[in-house]
């Protein structure tokens, strides 16, 4: 959790108590006073909105190394080793991860989790289908951990590797969190040369 999820959360509250006041005006009659507020809150929303572009455009994409875990809340994933392996009948790049779990109390999955490896080139890598891999969204009681393995069928001539982890489908919250990404910003990169 960054600093400003929270500031988010209460933001969120402000505009539910100022839209239940500025019904509250409009059902007592006093509708330009309830206007004027809709107003100020209108401008809140599009100054916080800017903000959220603003930081999006100019921050560089977050960058981590095998071993550094990248948490979502209580739930993380660490890349703990990569790299070629042998397997008939070509090549493949495996990619071994750590799902663990930071909760205290509740059991806890992700769902939604997608990893892929990029190259230099910009090229997408997703992984191989494999109906025996531990999935992304396992629940993991608390503190508890699992390995998850994932193959990549990859150019042996691709150059500069990384895995992203990120979010696919499913509300886009990171999209009105000052910081998390998601408007313009790539998603973090594991470098795995």
């Amino acid at each position: 959790m960054n600093v400003f999820e929270p500031l988010f959360l209460l933001l969120v509250l402000v505009t539910v108590i100022t839209l239940i006041a500025a019904v509250g005006m409009a059902i007592s009659g006093r509708f330009a006073r309830a206007v004027r507020t809709l107003k100020r809150l209108a401008v809140g929303v599009a100054a916080y909105f800017a903000v959220v572009v603003l930081v999006s455009i100019v921050s560089p994409r977050r960058t981590y190394r095998v071993g550094d875990a990248q948490c979502f809340d209580d739930w993380c994933i660490t890349v703990t080793d990569a790299r070629w392996t042998a397997t008939p009948p070509g090549t493949a790049y495996e990619v071994v991860l750590r799902l663990s779990s930071r909760a205290r109390r509740t059991p806890m999955g992700e769902k939604g989790t997608v990893v892929y490896l990029t190259d230099v080139r910009g090229l997408r890598y997703d992984p191989l289908p494999d109906q025996a891999a531990v999935p992304f969204d396992t629940k993991l009681p608390p503190g508890g951990s699992v390995v998850a393995t994932r193959h990549f069928d990859i150019p042996r001539d691709a150059r500069g590797l990384g895995l992203v982890y990120t979010h696919e489908g499913g509300f886009p919250i990171g999209w009105f969190i000052i910081s998390e990404g998601g408007w313009f910003q790539k998603p973090p990169l594991v470098r795995l040369d």
